[in-house]
C-alpha cells in the first residue's frame, strides 16, 4: 500500500512539474510585456505572442514565426538592464533579456539578448488605440551562464 502511494505521489508530482503555466497577457510594463510574450510561447498561443510585436512581418510571416516555436515546449525569461528614453510622443524601452527554453525532447537551450518596447503616450492616440508593443528583438545562443548582455546598443543589439 505504502509503495502504491508513493508511487502515486510520485505521477502527481511529474504531472504538476509539467503543468502549464498560468496565462499572463500584461501589457501594463516593457517588462510584464517580454514576460507575456514568453508565457504566450509556453503555452502555444502564437497568435498572441505574434500580437505583441508592433510590425511582425518585418521578420517574417506568421506561419514561419509559429513554425520557429514549434519544438519548444517552454520558454521562461529573465529581465536584466533596462534603459527607457521618451521621443517625440513615444517611451521606447530597451531590456536586456536572458531566455531558457526546453525543446520538446527535453534539450535546454539557452539565448542572452536585448528588446525594445515603444508606448505611445496614451493621450495623444486616437482610436484605435495602440497598447505598448515590441519594436524588435535580437536574441543570440549564449551557454546560460554567460547570456545576459551586459547593456543594448541604440538599435536593441546586445552586448556581451
Amino acid at each position: 500500500m505504502r509503495r502504491s502511494l508513493a508511487l502515486l505521489a510520485l505521477v502527481f508530482s511529474a504531472q504538476a512539474a509539467m503543468a502549464a503555466p498560468d496565462y499572463l497577457d500584461d501589457r501594463s510594463t516593457p517588462s510584464a510585456l517580454i514576460r507575456s510574450l514568453y508565457n504566450a510561447i509556453s503555452l502555444h498561443h502564437y497568435a498572441r505572442a505574434w500580437s505583441y510585436f508592433a510590425d511582425p512581418e518585418k521578420n517574417g510571416d506568421y506561419a514561419d514565426f509559429a513554425k520557429g516555436y514549434a519544438d519548444t515546449a517552454e520558454a521562461s525569461v529573465t529581465i536584466g538592464p533596462v534603459m527607457a528614453e521618451g521621443a517625440a510622443g513615444s517611451i521606447y524601452t530597451t531590456l536586456g533579456v536572458t531566455v531558457s527554453a526546453r525543446t520538446r525532447d527535453g534539450k535546454t537551450e539557452s539565448f542572452g539578448g536585448c528588446y525594445v518596447t515603444r508606448q505611445i503616450q496614451p493621450a495623444i492616440q486616437e482610436p484605435p488605440f495602440t497598447p505598448l508593443q515590441i519594436v524588435t528583438g535580437h536574441l543570440i545562443a549564449r551557454p546560460a551562464d554567460d547570456a545576459m548582455p551586459a547593456s543594448c546598443d541604440d538599435q536593441g543589439q546586445p552586448r556581451f
